[in-house]
């Protein structure tokens, strides 16, 4: 049990680096997409 609850700490953890990751890129280009659009004349 010991071992199960060690190992979904590690995914669970892994998971939110990887995601964290994902998201600032994606948040990059929504940013300089809305900031194009509305930018533009």
């Amino acid at each position: 049990m010991q071992t199960l609850q060690n190992g979904y700490k590690g995914l669970s953890m892994l998971l939110e680096v990887n995601l964290d990751r994902f998201i600032f890129p994606l948040a990059l280009t929504v940013a300089l997409c809305l900031g194009a659009y509305f930018g533009s004349p």
